[in-house]
């Protein structure tokens, strides 16, 4: 038997996962690494940007790296393979975290600075007041905000010693984390990304297909710096640490491989993944529908040879918030403990958490907003904060399809995109918590529907690799694999749910003030 190979390599932690062609999981290996919270006070910091020990986050990327390979032997070994075992080798990453290294040495010159990572709103402010909001957005459908990689690449390069001379000596090079991962997997012989990875960067113009030379003149970011761009699908390289030659055959960012392991092929085809941050996805095809109400417009997973795209509403603290609960707060030992916690009271009192820790994403990008527990009184105990804490994850999920919708409303009725999310399919490790799905069901009004494997973020990445090499003919095998464990259905009173949500809007209008 033959098998896909899968890296996932997130925020937290790097996993593995080894699938069959039925696509279930024959062995896992994770680990995770530390997260890194530097001194945020930094000289000319803005005064609108309020200091935030968590407003800078940073990764060791030879950690990145490290758990990444290691998690790779780890799974190997436990499913007793060897590399003539593996056809391929698809890889998915974390979004818009950014590292530069030496193209010499390939060492980098900075720890990685993560996607959540807000240094540079105070550049994004300043770009935006000169006028260039729409400049940025016209080409690479993103916001101009700090959640992106390009403003992150312009720091490094201004503020790291040395740094802007080397890169116009061509001496150093960018990349997002799988073109890091690529660049060791190949002993440093290449240097790629593919469409999705290159669409957050703030640098690519989707449009176009290329590194936009406009946007690099005003970043001033060298053009030599940049990896080669690739389709999501197809043979990029081959590796050999694993005792053998195999192909690295897919490639796709985090989320857009979870809207391609979702079987989400058609325009109007959506899911939400609920991991450190809540991401929802919607495929609109071959056709670019430009946002007009906070979303953004991103490449999706190619794999016929032809650009796709989709519309995303980023929402920056999802899962997250259950690590606070743990980690901050010690209200918790272990993330599976919230689901009880959550159901032993019938509702919150009242309470609501804005974990707008670092900011909000979509549909409000408002870079100065921070997070907040409203309406705690004396009644109140620590399931009523959990259950909160998790509501949440529900509430800004719907603010993200109700914009969603709006923009979906708004376009010429010729881009063949359904008026109406009729189900939600979820993933990410929050979707096994059957509360917090209820919940979303309940708010959302629709189905909420979790599949059989919820790992469906590294199962894209194997999917996208596995098209590559014939491992699986078409996508017709991929939706044929797909199987459904559970649907939740709406059981709430609509008017409650009115009554919940008018609470929410109140709760994130006092984070903003």
């Amino acid at each position: 038997m033959s098998y896909i190979m899968a890296f996932d390599q997130g925020t937290t932690s790097s996993r593995c996962i080894i699938f069959d062609k039925e696509g279930r999981a024959v062995a896992k290996s994770q680990r995770e690494f530390t997260q890194i919270y530097p001194q945020p006070d930094w000289p000319g910091r803005s005064p609108r940007e309020p200091i935030n020990p968590a407003a800078w986050v940073e990764h060791d990327p030879a950690a990145i790296w490290e758990t990444q390979y290691g998690v790779g032997k780890d799974a190997m070994q436990k499913a007793g393979l060897k590399a003539s075992d593996i056809v391929a080798l698809g890889i998915t990453n974390q979004r818009e975290t950014t590292l530069v290294w030496d193209r010499t040495t390939g060492q980098p010159i900075h720890n990685a600075i993560v996607w959540q990572c807000r240094r540079t709103a105070p550049m994004c402010d300043g770009l935006r007041d000169s006028g260039y909001e729409s400049f940025f957005t016209s080409k690479t459908g993103l916001r101009l905000d700090a959640y992106f990689s390009g403003t992150k690449l312009a720091w490094l390069l201004e503020n790291i010693p040395e740094a802007r001379q080397k890169a116009e000596r061509g001496d150093l090079l960018f990349g997002t984390v799988d073109t890091w991962l690529i660049w060791n997997l190949t002993g440093g012989t290449v240097h790629a990304t593919d469409h999705t990875n290159a669409s957050r960067t703030l640098l690519y113009n989707i449009h176009t297909c290329e590194w936009d030379r406009d946007i690099l003149n005003l970043l001033n970011i060298p053009r030599e710096m940049l990896p080669a761009v690739n389709p999501s699908s197809g043979i990029i390289a081959h590796t050999s640490l694993f005792g053998g030659k195999i192909p690295i055959a897919g490639v796709a960012g985090d989320q857009q491989a979870a809207l391609f392991g979702q079987a989400c092929f058609r325009p109007g085809q959506a899911k939400n993944t609920y991991g450190t941050g809540c991401f929802l996805l919607m495929n609109t095809g071959e056709c670019p529908i430009q946002s007009r109400h906070g979303l953004i417009t991103t490449m999706a997973a190619s794999y016929d040879g032809k650009p796709q795209y989709a519309l995303e509403g980023s929402v920056f603290i999802g899962g997250a918030v259950v690590q606070w609960l743990r980690d901050e707060l010690g209200l918790i030992t272990h993330a599976a403990e919230t689901e009880a916690l959550a159901a032993s009271v019938t509702d919150t009192q009242s309470v609501y958490i804005v974990p707008a820790f670092v900011g909000l994403g979509a549909p409000y990008w408002d870079a100065h907003a921070r997070g907040a527990i409203i309406g705690l009184t004396r009644g109140v105990n620590k399931a009523h904060i959990v259950r909160a804490a998790l509501e949440s994850m529900a509430y800004q999920t719907n603010d993200v399809v109700k914009t969603m919708m709006s923009d979906i409303n708004d376009i010429n009725g010729d881009v063949p995109v359904p008026a109406a999310i009729k189900k939600l399919p979820v993933d990410g490790g929050a979707c096994a918590n059957n509360f917090l799905m209820q919940f979303q069901a309940d708010i959302l009004g629709v189905p909420v529907e979790r599949p059989s494997v919820i790992e469906t973020t590294a199962l894209g990445a194997a999917y996208l690799a596995g098209l590559a090499v014939g491992y699986w003919e078409s996508t017709d095998d991929i939706i044929a694999n797909r199987g459904v464990e559970r649907v939740f259905t709406p059981q709430m009173d609509r008017e409650k749910v009115r009554h919940l949500v008018e609470g929410w809007e109140q709760a994130v209008r006092r984070t903003r003030t």
